[in-house]
């Protein structure tokens, strides 16, 4: 997914009738920015992605999944029907990504050695709720940080600035959930 982050990015600016210039300015970052992740020679953090998208407004499920176009009423989602919606050593695989109008966000996070969903912290609305599967993860949530292990869990205000951390020796998976949808 990453390959096509750049050239998505692009299409879908273009598609709502923005400039380079005027997306930066929506999304509070640089001109410059949205050049370097439309021509893939950055590939910008999971919260620096959501920053850019909320300037169409856009979430990132809708991002990543725009133009698979099958609308439909499924209940079961391999995982080959499980889009990567995240980036570079983050991947959130979203559960029921085709869905019309989901309520929830149902996410497999997977965190390899030393990932991070990056220095900027993430802010979106609603709530998120989370369980470790496997591995370490140092989860930052306001003036608040924790190392998590298998088995703990979490639940917060998304208001709060929060970020992601593999602090561990293996890989990380977590399964989530957020109301609303911000993937």
């Amino acid at each position: 997914m990453t390959e096509e982050l750049g050239k998505r990015l692009a299409a879908v600016r273009k598609s709502k009738g923005l400039s380079q210039r005027e997306l930066a300015k929506r999304a509070g970052v640089t001109n410059s920015t949205i050049s370097l992740i439309e021509q893939d020679r950055v590939s910008p953090s999971v919260s620096s992605l959501k920053k850019v998208l909320d300037g169409f407004p856009m979430t990132m499920a809708e991002f990543f999944t725009l133009g698979d176009g099958e609308d439909r009423r499924a209940v079961f989602f391999p995982r080959d029907e499980q889009p990567n919606v995240g980036q570079g050593a983050v991947e959130y695989y979203l559960v029921g990504a085709g869905l019309p109008q989901r309520k929830i966000a149902m996410l497999r996070e997977v965190y390899g050695v030393g990932a991070d969903t990056g220095d900027e912290m993430i802010l979106h609305d609603g709530d998120e709720s989370g369980v470790v599967i496997s591995g370490t993860i140092e989860l930052t949530v306001g003036d608040e940080v924790s190392v998590l292990g298998a088995g703990d869990g979490y639940y917060f205000d998304c208001r709060l600035p929060h970020r992601f951390r593999n602090v561990g020796k293996e890989e990380v998976v977590i399964v989530s959930a957020n109301h609303p949808p911000s993937f």
